[in-house]
């Protein structure tokens, strides 16, 4: 089962000795309600909780997965999660009323990076190129928004466009595309590491890793609605340092066992071992990984935005990668640290 919450406990009263007897009460933590996609790429979140990070930050983090994009969306727009660790495009998406999920939502902005996305194309064992995906269908989480455009963009550098040579249909988040995949549903989608390794043991072929042809690249960020992020700053700061402070502890090469055993704690029970160490080379010996002190790259979003030019379809009016990022609370989180 994937639905986990991980509710930090709240800290007991704190009696002060000193004379006269007064008591002082310890801050309470501040409630955080976190949607993500199931997978890997949450293990800075699963090492965050473990090691107490979240708790150094007096945060009571409580995470949620999403099936796709529009619940994760619709949820962050409607108030029912503060953070989503989502995708740049979509950001962007339902920033400029562009999204799948029916709302809108002019003050969503990302307020920290994750990662280059560990975007992957992977395709059956019988399509050994992109020759091969000719009159196949091919697997989106959604069909405006997400990963479906780096999908669009690979195949057309290689001469297939889109309802021309190939069909694309919603299979959901990279879990369900994964899914999907291997039980030939589709002939290839994008998978996010390690889903990539799982499925090439399978003898699923990789045709593509997404940043060696798109060079910078935007993947996961922490979306925000503004003006909750404006009225909650040191909950937003917190979560910050909590997640840069997991990335630099995974990426300590000492601490890789009890890395593994975060991983496997998080994931469903039957997760072979093998699948921890197959993750950890994926997302973290590889150049591509998590990025340091939540770093957002702003010349990876100006990709993101032009993809969405290109393929957003007419009347598309965008703005420069700037705009959907608010750097304040990142510059925050780190001033005097």
């Amino acid at each position: 089962m994937f639905i986990r919450f991980f509710i930090v406990p709240l800290l007991a009263t704190l009696v002060a000795g000193c004379a006269g007897g007064s008591r002082v009460v310890a801050e309470a933590p501040s409630a955080l309600r976190v949607i993500v996609f199931p997978g890997a790429f949450n293990w800075p979140l699963w090492v965050a909780e473990d090691k107490g990070f979240f708790a150094s930050e007096r945060l009571a983090v409580a995470i949620t997965p999403t099936p796709n994009s529009t619940f994760q969306m619709r949820g962050l727009i409607q108030g029912e999660f503060d953070i989503a660790m989502t995708a740049m495009d979509n950001v962007i998406a339902y920033r400029e009323g562009q999204g799948e999920a029916g709302v809108d939502g002019p003050d969503l902005v990302a307020v920290m990076g994750s990662d280059a996305g560990f975007l992957r194309l992977v395709a059956s064992p019988e399509s050994r190129g992109y020759a091969d995906l000719r009159g196949k269908t091919l697997s989106v989480d959604a069909l405006t928004t997400g990963y479906a455009f780096v999908l669009l963009e690979l195949l057309e550098r290689h001469g297939l466009v889109l309802d021309r040579d190939y069909k694309t249909e919603r299979a959901g988040g990279v879990l369900q595309r994964y899914q999907s995949l291997l039980e030939r549903k589709h002939a290839a989608t994008m998978l996010v590491a390690p889903f990539d390794v799982m499925a090439e043991a399978l003898g699923f072929n990789r045709l593509a890793n997404a940043t060696d042809e798109l060079g910078h690249y935007q993947g996961v960020v922490a979306a925000v609605r503004q003006g909750w992020a404006r009225a909650h700053p040191k909950r937003v700061r917190g979560y910050i340092r909590a997640h840069a402070r997991a990335v630099d502890w995974l990426r300590e090469p000492r601490n890789k066992d009890e890395a593994l055993r975060v991983f496997l704690a998080h994931m469903p029970p039957n997760t072979p071992p093998q699948a921890a160490d197959s993750a950890y080379r994926a997302l973290l010996s590889r150049p591509e990984s998590f990025q340091r002190r939540a770093q957002i790259d702003l010349a990876g979003v100006e990709t993101v935005v032009k993809l969405r030019a290109k393929f957003g379809g007419p009347g598309a009016r965008l703005h420069d990668a700037a705009t959907y990022y608010d750097p304040s609370f990142h510059e925050a989180a780190f001033h005097n640290h």
